[in-house]
């Protein structure tokens, strides 16, 4: 019942502030359409907390720089988003196409200047997210990204894409790794809901100016070591405690990969 009730607010309120971010993307300025999608990502959490009976503690918000910078996400969850923005004003993200699919997004996402790559990766990728980064980087916003690239099932992880180096690279600026076990409670886009509580936690800058393998290495440690330090083991919700540091490939992302792999030894 809980996760009926949550699932028809959730819808429901998705509904009604994707029009009212609309109406407010027709005027000069992204202000006003970035108050409410604020406004909206906070009226989900209270609908987590109240009809799914799911408490999100955020912790380490102090430690994201002012000004520019990079927060890099475990994603696990169509929650982790709703968090992150509820607590950082004037938000970008790089986002998968996928999202051009919903009716209404493709406007608020144009107006507030989001990344929007093939989600599989590639050249072509990297190409489309370092020019609108570059608008973003004159704006001096912060940026979202997940580095995997894909919603991974509790406990697991998929490859980290470099598409985060590039923007690291560029900006010359912070990059803030944050830790999430949300999944547990809200694993990926499933219509069941877990009660309990969950936290998201933001880490400690990485400095600019690492080496490109050096940095991977570094980020998905940090990220991956946190979020499985911080899973229930008390109260399981969606998590397998065998998927436990497991790594998973979308198909279609192993396609490409495999593809482009292939086409550079041949070179």
């Amino acid at each position: 019942m809980r996760s009926l009730l949550f699932n028809v607010f959730f819808y429901t309120m998705t509904g009604i502030y994707a029009i009212v971010c609309v109406l407010f993307s027709l005027l000069p300025g992204r202000k006003m359409m970035m108050m409410a999608l604020q406004r909206y990502t906070r009226v989900i959490r209270w609908g987590m907390r109240v009809f799914a009976g799911i408490t999100v503690n955020v912790e380490g918000r102090d430690r994201v720089p002012d000004g520019v910078c990079i927060l890099a996400s475990k994603h696990l969850s169509y929650g982790d988003g709703h968090v992150i923005f509820s607590v950082i004003n004037d938000l970008s993200f790089v986002t998968g196409d996928q999202l051009l699919k919903i009716p209404l997004l493709k406007r608020i996402l144009r107006k507030m200047n989001a990344i929007v790559i093939d989600s599989c990766g590639g050249s072509d990728a990297r190409q489309e997210m370092d020019e609108q980064a570059d608008l973003i980087r004159d704006q001096g916003r912060r940026i979202l990204i997940f580095p995997e690239g894909h919603l991974s099932q509790i406990g697991t992880h998929h490859r980290y894409r470099k598409g985060v180096w590039h923007l690291y690279n560029d900006f010359s600026c912070p990059v803030v790794p944050v830790a999430s076990n949300l999944g547990q409670r809200w694993n990926q886009t499933d219509w069941h809901k877990h009660p309990g509580s969950a936290t998201v936690e933001f880490m400690e800058p990485i400095a600019p100016g690492m080496e490109k393998d050096a940095f991977m290495v570094l980020l998905q440690d940090r990220i991956e070591t946190r979020s499985n330090e911080l899973l229930d083991y008390k109260n399981l919700g969606a998590l397998n405690p065998a998927d436990v540091g497991q790594e998973r490939e979308n198909p279609v992302a192993k396609a490409k990969r495999e593809k482009r792999e292939a086409e550079e030894k041949t070179a």
